[in-house]
C-alpha cells in the first residue's frame, strides 16, 4: 500500500484485471493497472462508479408484504411492493427463523441455493461461503452442470472419458503456432471473452499470443453468423453459416473424407470405437441420405464447392479443430462437440503437436495459454447431505412442476418441492432463458433471500435482501485457473453503508442456528487468509516451488507461478500408448459410437452424432413469421450483467439501451438506421434495443449481448415490454437433449421493427420504492 499525492494506493483484483485502487477520503476515485499486463481491459475503469452507484443496497431489506404477513404475503408483489429497512438483528433473525421453519417442516430438500461467477476472491467467493455454511446447516436441493458449456460437461466425458477438452487443458499456443497449418474454428474464438477470467487475470496476453500464431502462418477459418467473432488481426476465412447448423456442415466434411478416401483408417481402429455406425449415417447407409456436401450446403447456405475445399484443406496438413463454447448452447447442443471429436478422429491428428480438437479457446482468458505450475488455494464447503440435484438450467421447471419426472445422463430425477430460495453472487434474470416464463415460476417459493451489493434484477424482486460488500471493502486471495499468479486483494475503503462481508453474515447466521464453531473453525477473514495461502505453500513445497511467505506476499501483493517450456499436448500420451493410458471411457477408447448413451434410448440423442433440426431456426417454418435468428452471446463492456450500472457498460449503450447488430440488408428492409431504438419481439415476448446497423453479421441473423438488466415497462405485469434490452424475455426454455438438460440460449427466432413510439425511461439503476416501518 503506497500513497501518490495524497491518494493511497491499494493493491487487488477482479475477473478482468488486477489493478490497483485510487482512494481519497474512503472513496474509490481512479485505478491503475497492474503493471505486469500488457493489455489490461478497459473494464477496470468502471470501478469507481460501480462502487459507488446510486443502486448500492446500503441496509438489510424486507419486501413489505413480507414482513407484514410472512410465508402468507402475496408472492405477486415481488418487484413491485416496496421494500422496508431492517436493522441487521432483525434482518438476520428473520433469516435463521425462515430457515428453520422451512428444515423444520419439509426438510433440507426444500431448500435450493444458487449462485454464479459472483466476485473474484478464494475465500469470499459467494457460492463457497453459500454451500458452506447451508452444508453446515443440513444441506440443499443443489445443481450439476453450468450455462457456459453445460452440454459439453456431460457429452465429453461419454466421448472421451474426461473434460480436459472443455475445462482449458487444450493443446496451448506455443505449440500451434510451431506445428499447426490450419485452426477451423467452429464458432469463431471472439477476442472480448478474453478480458475476463473467473477468478482474475495477471496478464492479457491471448492476443499477443494470436499475433505469434499468426505470424508463424497459421491460417484461420472463422465458421460463425459473426465476422468479429474472429479478430481481424487472424486474416481468418469467413464462412457466415446458418446458427446452429455447425453439424451439417461438419457432416458434410466427414462426408467429402470419406468419399475422396482422405480419412485416416488406421487411427480409427486404433483408437476409436464405431465409426462403422457413424461412417453408415454419414454415407446414407442406415437412413438413405447421405450427408455430403450438397445436402450440407442446403443447410447451413455454405456452397457446397466450399465445404470440399475445406475438407481437402483439413486433411492435407496438421488441423487444429476448435469450437466455441456458445456452439453447445443452442438446441441439441450436445451433438457438435461430438461431432467435432469425430471429425478430428477422422483425421488422425488427435494427440499429435497441433493437431486434433480443443473447445473453448477465446472463450476466457487464459485457455490456450501455457498453464502455469500452481497449487490450489481453495475454502473447503463440506459435505451437502441432500442428495437431490437438478441439472442447472431447468430451474424454473423445478419450481412449476415439483414431483414432475425428468430425464437426465441416464437417470430419472424428481423435481422437489422448494419452499425457499438462498442466492449470492448470481443474477437469475441474466442467465435463465424465457424470462416471462421465470416470473411465474419466481412466485412460487413461500421465501426468497439474496445478498447483493447493488438492486439487481433479483434483488429486487426477493424477499430479504441483504447488503453484501464488494471486493474492494474486505480482504481476499485471487487464485484463477488458467492463470499464473496469486494476487491480493487488499480492502481500500470501508463497507458502503450497513454493507457486510457474506463470510461476516454467515457467522452470525450459524451462531443463531448453532453451528458458528463449525463455520467459522474460529478464524477471522485474515486468519482464514493466511491459513489457506499456507496450505498452498505446503503444497507447492512438495511440487518444488518456491512461494514467499504470506507477511511477504501481502506486502508485494502478487506471486508469479512458472509456466512449463513444453507445453502438454492433448491426448498426446493416449496416442503414444493406448494400452497403458486407456480414456475413461467404457471401452478405453474415443468413443465416436457409445453403447451407454444408446442404452439411455433418447430420441433426442443416439448413440452416434446426428443432425437434428433444432426447435427454432432459419430452415423451419416458424422463420416465416419470425425470420431473424437471435443470437445472444457475451457482452464486450462487462462480464455478464456485472457491473452493468457502472460507467464502462453504459457507455457502450446506443439509445440507453443495449445495442443490438442487424445487417444491413434486413434494417433497410425495415427501414432502420443505426442508433434508432427497435422493438425485437417474439410468442415469449419484447424488449427495446439500440440498433446497430453492420455487415460483420449475416443477413437474416441479429446479435443481442446477455447481461443488461432487467427492465420491464409495467412490473406489476408478466409479459411486460422490457426497455432495456435483455435477450433472456425472447429466448427458449428447453433442454439440449435428455442427455444435458442444458441451456439452449443461442436457438431462438425474432421479428424486429423500428419502435416509433414515445421511448421510455430507462429505470433498471433506480433503486426500488422503500417505506418506512
Amino acid at each position: 500500500m503506497g500513497t501518490v499525492s495524497g491518494t493511497t494506493l491499494v493493491h487487488t483484483g477482479s475477473h478482468w484485471g488486477i489493478y490497483d485502487v485510487e482512494v481519497d477520503n474512503d472513496r474509490v476515485v481512479g485505478v491503475r493497472a497492474f503493471h505486469k499486463d500488457p493489455q489490461p481491459s478497459r473494464m477496470i475503469n468502471t470501478i469507481p462508479s460501480a462502487v459507488h452507484a446510486a443502486c448500492r443496497i446500503t441496509q438489510p431489506m424486507v419486501r413489505q408484504g413480507w414482513l407484514e404477513h410472512g410465508v402468507r404475503s402475496n408472492r405477486a408483489g415481488r418487484g413491485i411492493e416496496p421494500f422496508v429497512a431492517v436493522s441487521w438483528d432483525d434482518a438476520l433473525d428473520l433469516v435463521a427463523a425462515e430457515l428453520s421453519r422451512v428444515q423444520g417442516a419439509y426438510g433440507n430438500e426444500a431448500i435450493y441455493a444458487s449462485s454464479g461467477w459472483a466476485s473474484a476472491g478464494v475465500f469470499h467467493n459467494a457460492p463457497t461461503q453459500l454451500y458452506r455454511f447451508l452444508n453446515g446447516f443440513g444441506g440443499f436441493v443443489s445443481q450439476v452442470t453450468n450455462y457456459s458449456f453445460g452440454a459439453a460437461s456431460v457429452i465429453v466425458p461419454h466421448v472421451v472419458g474426461t473434460m480436459d477438452p472443455v475445462a482449458g487443458a487444450v493443446t496451448s499456443w506455443p505449440t500451434i503456432a510451431k506445428h499447426t497449418k490450419l485452426m477451423v474454428l467452429f464458432g469463431g474464438m471472439a477476442p472480448k471473452n478474453t478480458e475476463v477470467n473467473m477468478g482474475g487475470i495477471g496478464r492479457h496476453e491471448t492476443r499477443d499470443w494470436l499475433a505469434h500464431v499468426r505470424q508463424a502462418g497459421v491460417a484461420f477459418v472463422n465458421i460463425s453468423p459473426m465476422r468479429s467473432d474472429a479478430a481481424e488481426a487472424l486474416g481468418a476465412e469467413w464462412l457466415p453459416l446458418r446458427p446452429n447448423t455447425d453439424v451439417a456442415l461438419m457432416l458434410g466434411l466427414a462426408h467429402t473424407l470419406i468419399a475422396e478416401n482422405l480419412y485416416d483408417r488406421v487411427f480409427l481402429e486404433t483408437y476409436t470405437v464405431g465409426f462403422a455406425r457413424l461412417r453408415a449415417y454419414i454415407m446414407g447407409e442406415s437412413d438413405g441420405m447421405p450427408k455430403d456436401a450438397a445436402w450440407a450446403s442446403a443447410i447451413t447456405q455454405i456452397p457446397a464447392p466450399t465445404i470440399c475445399a475445406l475438407a481437402r484443406r483439413m486433411a492435407a496438413g496438421r488441423t487444429m479443430i476448435a469450437a466455441s463454447w456458445s456452439v453447445q448452447r443452442a438446441d441439441h447442443g450436445e451433438q457438435p462437440y461430438w461431432m467435432a471429436i469425430a471429425l478430428a478422429a477422422m483425421l488422425g491428428q488427435i494427440g499429435l503437436p497441433g493437431g486434433g480438437f480443443g473447445f473453448g479457446y477465446g472463450a476466457t482468458s487464459g485457455i490456450g495459454s501455457p498453464p502455469a505450475r500452481m497449487p490450489l488455494l481453495h475454502l473447503p464447503t463440506g459435505i451437502n447431505p441432500v442428495k437431490t440435484y437438478i441439472p442447472v438450467a431447468r430451474f424454473v421447471d423445478m419450481l412449476l412442476n415439483p414431483g414432475a419426472t425428468l430425464d437426465f445422463n441416464g437417470y430419472r430425477l424428481i423435481y422437489p418441492d422448494i419452499r425457499l430460495i438462498y442466492w449470492c453472487g448470481g443474477n437469475p434474470f441474466h442467465k435463465i432463458q424465457d424470462l416471462n416464463r421465470l416470473l411465474r415460476a419466481w412466485q412460487k417459493p413461500e421465501t426468497i433471500i439474496i445478498h447483493e451489493p447493488w438492486w439487481t434484477p433479483a434483488a429486487r424482486r426477493a424477499d430479504i435482501v441483504l447488503p453484501c460488500a464488494t471486493t474492494l471493502e474486505r480482504n481476499d486471495i485471487g487464485a484463477a485457473g488458467r492463470d499464473r499468479f496469486y494476487f491480493a486483494m487488499q480492502q481500500a475503503i470501508a463497507p458502503v453503508g450497513e454493507a457486510k462481508t457474506d463470510y461476516a453474515i454467515y457467522s452470525a447466521l450459524a451462531g443463531r442456528l448453532r453451528f458458528e464453531a463449525q463455520f467459522t473453525e474460529g478464524r477471522t477473514e485474515m486468519e482464514w487468509l493466511r491459513h489457506l495461502y499456507d496450505l498452498a505453500r505446503q503444497q507447492a513445497t512438495k511440487r518444488d516451488i518456491d512461494m514467499p511467505s504470506f507477511d511477504a506476499f501481502w506486502e508485494t501483493g502478487h506471486v508469479e507461478f512458472p509456466v512449463p517450456d513444453d507445453p502438454p499436448v492433448l491426448f498426446a500420451a493416449y496416442r503414444a500408448d493406448p494400452q497403458a493410458h486407456p480414456l475413461r471411457t467404457p471401452s478405453g477408447r474415443i468413443e465416436l459410437f457409445s453403447e451407454t448413451i444408446a442404452a439411455f434410448g433418447y430420441d433426442d440423442c443416439p448413440g452416434h452424432p446426428v443432425w437434428l433440426e433444432p426447435a427454432e431456426w432459419l430452415g423451419s417454418g416458424q422463420a416465416q413469421v419470425y425470420p431473424l435468428h437471435l443470437l445472444s452471446n457475451q457482452p464486450q463492456a462487462r462480464l455478464h450483467s456485472q457491473l452493468d450500472c457502472g460507467e464502462v457498460s453504459r457507455s457502450a449503450k446506443v439509445a440507453q439501451r443495449e445495442p443490438v447488430w442487424i445487417n444491413t440488408d434486413d434494417a433497410v428492409a425495415r427501414g432502420i438506421t443505426s442508433g434508432d431504438v427497435v422493438r425485437i419481439y417474439n410468442n415469449r415476448g419484447a424488449c427495446l434495443a439500440g440498433a446497430v446497423v453492420t455487415d460483420t453479421i449475416r443477413p437474416g441473423v441479429v446479435q443481442l449481448a446477455t447481461g443488461a438488466w432487467f427492465d420491464p415497462l409495467d412490473p406489476a405485469e408478466i409479459g411486460s415490454l422490457d426497455k432495456h434490452g435483455n435477450p433472456n424475455v425472447l429466448t427458449l426454455d428447453k433442454g439440449t437433449s435428455k442427455l444435458a438438460q442444458c441451456c439452449i440460449a443461442q436457438t431462438a427466432l425474432v421479428e424486429v421493427e423500428r419502435f416509433d413510439g414515445e421511448v421510455p425511461e430507462i429505470t433498471a439503476f433506480a433503486p426500488p420504492r422503500s417505506v418506512q416501518r
